[in-house]
């Protein structure tokens, strides 16, 4: 049985080694809730909350979440007994609307715990079969075209196996562009971050020109008729991240002919049994699936890694090592990639298989509240 005694969250503030700029808006600072679950024989895990600190990627955000977490997820999971991680989902989803992210913080704990007091890696009890994952990198808005084909060069250089090219009106098809005729034969993808609408459907048809893995989430946020209009004009697969917060949207997507491939990111998805009924569904009508990042420290990085190590992430996902987004992360060992664009997914280590670095979690913590 799993019963959590105490939750504590903290906001902490961690520098980006540079500014990370998307469609929507530029951080340069990740503002990052973690928890501390502990139960009642005083085994304590470690969690993520993913939401950024605007509600420019989904409706929710740090503050929204964190209340969210205090108010009504925490008292629904705080003293009361599961049987197992899977059944904490269902009882976060009763009478309980939205609140994904806030729902996942929690959930995936409860997932780490389980896996912590079975003594099993995290990626064992999620059903993982893999113990490398194949890494993409996400490269930002670029000030030039020039600007973005010396950062793909770079990364190809360094085994990145896919280069995903944030794009926006104006700043779309003469940079990747530029980027396929200076890697003739690289994987790239281009991810618009609901940037467009169906006005644009000739210009995003230009993309097509450029033999790209996909094209990620170019309409709006919580879209599936005008992408299926969009994929119909398209050869290139459309991939949708944002529009996917359920088993049932991605079931409306393969209805629809929405989209050819799904993100899935568990931070936005509700947590880890979301993903898995996702990722089950895809996997049983061919649709490729991977994980993309929210910009997490390496806690939550672990919690990717151990989901994209299941059999049907089959594209590079968002898992860049810790030294792409942050001078110093809060886990130890940091996380890393093989020359060959590898991430390893720790077999070894019960729970998250990396250590978290407390005294730095309270160096950079602005906020914090116990939950009883």
């Amino acid at each position: 049985m799993i019963r959590l005694d105490q939750i504590t969250l903290r906001e902490i503030r961690l520098p980006l080694r540079e500014p990370f700029r998307i469609s929507s808006g530029e951080v340069t600072e990740r503002r990052i809730t973690l928890l501390e679950l502990r139960d009642v024989d005083g085994v304590t895990v470690w969690s993520e909350g993913v939401a950024g600190e605007q509600p420019n990627y989904s409706p929710e955000a740090i503050d929204t979440a964190w209340i969210a977490m205090t108010e009504w997820v925490a008292p629904r999971v705080l003293g009361r007994e599961f049987t197992h991680a899977r059944d904490v989902f269902p009882v976060l989803e009763a009478d309980f609307r939205g609140n994904l992210m806030a729902k996942a913080a929690v959930e995936m704990g409860m997932w780490v715990l389980e896996a912590q007091r079975r003594g099993v890696a995290l990626s064992t009890l999620l059903g993982g079969t893999r113990a490398a994952i194949a890494t993409g990198i996400s490269l930002g808005i670029q000030s030039s075209p020039e600007r973005l084909v010396e950062k793909a060069q770079a990364a190809i250089a360094e085994g990145y196996r896919k280069v995903k090219i944030k794009i926006a009106p104006g700043q779309d098809v003469a940079y990747v562009r530029a980027a396929r005729e200076a890697l003739p034969s690289a994987p790239l993808m281009a991810d618009a971050n609901n940037a467009y609408t169906l006005n644009d459907i000739e210009l995003l048809a230009e993309l097509d020109a450029f033999d790209l893995m996909m094209i990620e989430q170019p309409l709006a946020w919580d879209d599936l008729v005008q992408h299926a209009t969009l994929q119909r004009r398209l050869t290139t697969p459309v991939c949708l991240d944002e529009s996917i917060t359920s088993v049932d949207r991605a079931r409306d997507m393969v209805t629809l002919g929405a989209g050819r491939i799904v993100n899935i990111k568990p931070g936005r998805v509700g947590g880890f049994t979301s993903s898995l009924a996702i990722h089950d569904y895809c996997l049983t009508h061919d649709i490729p699936v991977w994980c993309g990042g929210m910009l997490e420290s390496g806690v939550g990085r672990a919690c990717n890694v151990a989901l994209a190590s299941l059999p049907g992430f089959t594209k590079p996902g968002d898992l860049s090592p810790s030294a792409r987004y942050w001078a110093q992360d809060v886990v130890t060992p940091e996380w890393t990639m093989t020359s060959d664009g590898m991430v390893p997914v720790p077999l070894a280590t019960p729970g998250l298989g990396v250590a978290v670095d407390i005294d730095r979690i309270d160096a950079l913590t602005v906020r914090r509240v116990v939950l009883r």
